[in-house]
Formats: structure tokens, C-alpha cells, sequence
């Protein structure tokens, strides 16, 4: 009875893990990576075709996106899941695929005018399609067969709608142990969903580790926050820009502006304009409309049953062919724009981002985590200026986070999952889904609070359950960052980039004076520049 870590080892996303009993091999997520790579990831240590079965956790990519690619690669076995995780992936496998396609054929058209060698998306439409067949729904609180001696259950940990937390029986001989998979355990008191559920008994604990190291602080009210932001940003004249994530954290939102425009909070801009720009959400907004019986909280039920759309209000557009996002940017009143993706990697936000970073009137408002190395952690940090398209746009645009909105819990929600083992106190805990450092803090947390067994393990760490022996370490070994990365870090290169800022600000600011100034000073700046330049 062997667990391999095979994803999310030391890192946030790809999460990835290979439990082997009774010359079964089952996997329990299959996710792909998003954003920076930390540490040189093991290959699966056999082929796709010999896996048996694999069991979803929750929809997202980074535990899901790989999945196609398994089934390209031979996987044929059953992929359990929940029955709204599994109507959730039937949108989100197939965006993804459009995604690699879109990347390939961008690609090919480049390498076809440099003579290199033509690019392979990583999977195709038909491989998610194919993937999607092999979905099986499960509804919470049933048990089901996995393979010959395990046995699941899906257990709602309210991250994302059907986000589950996964219970595993496993005997092998006379021997039983009971794993216990966190998945992303959700915030308490998020919109629309339920609390995350306890378990109290498990030999063996994975458990993500996102917020390990701290708190969201209080919680603020989000409804006037949210409204205060708008009111401060269309006084301005500008828009407000939302980066959010296609499936979960879009509709969230939805459901604060819902109120903000029933209760009046906006003065003096009527039934403004929402927009969410992106067919993804759009699509995930029907399936939060209609799974609502078995996820949503009493607070959304109840709203349901008085015949109130809780995602949904006048002014509220959905915007679906690129025709419509394009739009968006004729529009002169002052509007919301809510698009995806999240952390700013891909997708319309970065077109949206283009059209309104460089306008100081206009604010683009966080309001998830954003992982090191993507655009959204970048803009958070202060840049100056990003790359978007080909171009450098400066960054004038108010940057603003809504801090604790959250759809996973902080680091004293983790611990209150974690002390819910009452019944039976873990033998160990394996720490993962957390930042590089985060992992360590948390386990080692764990080991002084609650008296538990832990460690973080790395990427190929492989672990014996019977014995609970570690059979290997894993890759300890980092990524070493490209040299331009850090030379970019350097604090005197900062410098130096910040007074190019403000030489470009001092020039823009010269607009209109006479003419033989602005000789002047045009001649003083070409001198600088042909002193420097290489």
C-alpha cells in the first residue's frame, strides 16, 4: 500500500497523487501546473493505461486539467467525481482544450514564418471529449467502489460548487486504512455555497496548505467594500476592471453586485452596467442556476424558493462571441467588467487589462490569489508597466484588492479542519498545495498545536502506509530562475527602472510648454541616451 505525490508538492497548483493497493493503481486528482515552476516534477511512474481509476476532488484545472491528457495517452478507467464537479468539467476540460489548440495554431502560425518545428497542443478537443465520457457522478455522502478493496466518499468541503473533500477505505491483506484527501478546503461563510464538512477519523491525512501561513484577517463586509470601490471609481469617470475566475469567484461577485443594486449603495449611476466577459463563466453561471438544490447554503436556498435568481439582475450583461468582448470597449458609460482568467495569464482580461491599466481614472480590483510569477501577483506587487500583446502598457490604473475574498479558508480554517480528527487522530499528515515555505510553516504547525505526526513532502516522495515508511524523498532540487529573472529583482536595477518612470513622467508633463524647452530638454535626454547605450 504506496501513496506518490506526484503534483502540488512544494507548490500551489498540479495537484497529483497516486495511491497503489491490490496491483491497483488509483489517482486522486490529475491537475496542471498554473504559473511559476518551482521544483522539476517525477513522470507518472507508469503508463496512463495502467491506472485504474481516478477520482476528482473538484473541477478546477489545476486539479483537473490534466485529465485529457491521461485519456490521450491511454487512460480508459472511470473518473469518479460529484455530480456537479462533473458538469462543471464538461465546460472547464473543454475551454481548456480550445486553450491549447488556440496556443498551437498561434504557435504554427510563428513557426511557420521562422522555419521551426511545428508545435503539438498538449491535447485536443476530441481528448476532452473522450475524457468527459468516462465521468461518473457520485452524489455526496454515498459510498461507492473505487477498485477491489477501496471504497469512497465524497465528502462537501465547500470550495467550489461540488468541491469535495474524498474519503478512501483501502485493505490490502488483513490491513485497513482510511485516507482522507482535504482537496481545497473552502472559506467559511463564502456566498452560495455550504461551510466546509469535518470528518473525524482518518490513519492518514493529504491536506492542502494554500493559506498555511496566514489569516484573511477580519471579516470585512464585502457587499460595502465592493460598492465603496465602484462609487470611488466611476466618480472618477473610469471603469471598473475585475479580474476573476471564470467558475466559482465570478458568481460570487454576481451575488454581491446582486445586492449592491438592490440595496441603492452606488449613488447616482442608476442600473449600471455589469459585464461578465467570458463564455466560460457565462456557461458556469447556467450550471450554479441549476445545481442549486444540493450545494447552495440556506441563506441562497432560501432566496431560490422566493423565486430570486441570486446571480442575476437588471443590468447585468453577458458577453459570449469575441464580437461581444470587443464591444465592450465601445461602451463609454461607466461599467463593471468582470473576465477571466483570475490570475491574469490568459484569456479576455489580459484585452480588458490593454484597454484600461494606462487610464489613472479606471481600477482594477483582486479579488483572489494570485500565484508568484503570473501578471495578477505581478500587478499586485506595484509594477510599473506589464507586457500585453507585443506592447508595454504603463500601469496607472488604481490596483486594489478586496482582501478576504477567498474560496479557500485561512490558516485558522485549516486548522479547525484538521483538529476535526477527534475520533481517530491521524497516524500522519502529508502537507501539500502550499507555497514553497508555506508547506513546512503549516506541517510544522500541525506538529506543535495539535500533537500531530506531519511533513511537506516533495515532488516523487513515496511513502509505504502499512509500515509508514518513506520509501523515497522526492526532488528537492529548484528550478534554477533565469538570470535575466534575476537581474530584474536586483533593488539598484529597480531603482534605476523607477527613474525611468519618472523621466517619462516629467516629459509628459511638458506637454504645451514653449517649444524651445522642449528642445532643450529633448537634446539633455538624447545626450543621456547616447552616453548609455550600448
Amino acid at each position: 500500500m504506496k501513496l506518490t505525490f506526484l503534483g502540488a508538492a512544494h507548490e500551489v497548483t498540479g495537484s497529483c497523487y497516486l495511491l497503489q493497493a491490490n496491483d491497483q493503481n488509483i489517482m486522486i486528482d490529475c491537475g496542471m501546473e498554473q504559473g511559476k515552476d518551482i521544483y522539476e516534477n517525477q513522470p507518472l511512474p507508469l503508463a496512463p493505461g495502467q491506472v485504474d481509476s481516478l477520482l476528482l476532488t473538484h473541477a478546477h484545472i489545476d486539479h483537473s486539467g490534466r485529465i485529457p491528457l491521461m485519456v490521450k495517452n491511454g487512460y480508459r478507467g472511470p473518473v469518479f467525481a460529484t455530480t456537479a464537479t462533473a458538469e462543471l468539467c464538461n465546460i472547464m476540460l473543454r475551454d481548456s482544450a480550445h486553450i491549447q489548440e488556440f496556443e498551437a495554431e498561434w504557435r504554427n502560425r510563428k513557426a511557420k514564418r521562422s522555419g521551426a518545428a511545428e508545435y503539438e497542443p498538449i491535447y485536443t478537443m476530441q481528448d476532452a471529449e473522450d475524457a468527459l465520457k468516462l465521468f461518473e457522478p457520485i452524489d455526496y455522502g454515498e459510498t461507492f467502489n473505487v477498485a477491489p478493496g477501496v471504497k469512497g466518499r465524497f465528502v462537501d468541503v465547500g470550495h467550489l460548487l461540488g468541491s469535495a473533500s474524498i474519503e478512501l477505505w483501502v485493505t490490502e491483506g488483513e490491513v485497513t486504512k482510511k485516507l482522507v484527501f482535504s482537496g481545497d478546503i473552502g472559506n467559511d461563510h463564502q456566498p452560495l455555497l455550504k461551510d466546509p464538512q469535518y470528518i473525524s477519523e482518518a490513519d492518514y491525512v493529504v491536506m492542502e496548505s494554500t493559506y498555511g501561513d496566514r489569516s484573511h484577517g477580519p471579516r470585512p463586509d464585502y457587499v460595502t467594500e465592493l460598492a465603496g470601490v465602484i462609487q470611488e471609481t466611476f466618480d472618477r469617470g473610469g471603469n471598473l476592471v475585475i479580474p476573476s475566475f471564470a467558475v466559482g469567484r465570478t458568481q460570487e461577485m454576481l451575488y454581491f453586485l446582486r445586492q449592491i443594486k438592490e440595496q441603492n449603495l452606488v449613488k447616482g449611476y442608476g442600473d449600471f452596467t455589469v459585464y461578465v466577459d467570458s463564455p466560460l463563466a457565462v456557461e458556469a453561471t447556467h450550471i450554479f442556476r441549476d445545481q442549486w438544490s444540493e450545494c447552495y447554503d440556506e441563506e441562497a436556498r432560501a432566496l431560490v424558493q422566493q423565486g430570486v435568481n441570486p446571480i442575476s439582475f437588471k443590468g447585468l450583461k453577458l458577453a459570449v462571441s469575441s464580437d461581444d468582448s470587443k464591444a465592450i470597449n465601445f461602451d463609454q458609460s461607466r461599467k463593471v467588467i468582470l473576465s477571466a482568467s483570475g490570475m491574469c495569464e490568459a484569456g479576455r482580461i489580459r484585452h480588458h487589462l490593454k484597454h484600461n491599466l494606462w487610464q489613472p481614472q479606471c481600477t482594477v480590483l483582486f479579488v483572489g490569489y494570485q500565484s508568484p510569477g503570473t501578471l495578477g501577483r505581478a500587478l499586485v506587487e506595484g509594477a510599473k508597466e506589464v507586457r500585453l500583446f507585443g506592447e508595454t502598457i504603463e500601469v496607472r490604473a488604481q490596483i486594489k484588492v478586496l482582501a478576504g475574498v477567498s474560496g479557500h479558508a485561512d490558516n485558522e480554517g485549516l486548522m479547525r479542519w484538521a483538529a476535526a480528527f477527534k475520533d481517530h487522530k491521524p497516524q500522519h499528515v502529508f502537507v501539500t498545495h502550499g507555497e514553497d515555505t508555506v508547506c513546512d510553516i503549516f506541517a510544522n504547525r500541525l506538529m506543535a498545536e495539535l500533537g500531530y505526526s506531519a511533513s511537506a513532502p516533495y515532488n516523487g516522495a513515496i511513502y509505504d502506509l502499512v509500515s509508514g515508511h518513506c520509501l523515497v524523498l522526492g526532488n528537492r532540487k529548484r528550478i534554477e530562475e533565469k538570470k535575466a529573472g534575476l537581474r530584474s529583482q536586483n533593488p539598484v536595477f529597480r531603482r534605476l527602472l523607477d527613474a525611468g518612470h519618472r523621466l517619462l513622467n516629467i516629459i509628459k508633463a511638458k506637454e504645451g510648454h514653449a517649444n524651445k524647452e522642449l528642445a532643450r530638454m529633448a537634446s539633455q535626454v538624447e545626450a543621456l541616451c547616447e552616453k548609455w547605450e550600448d
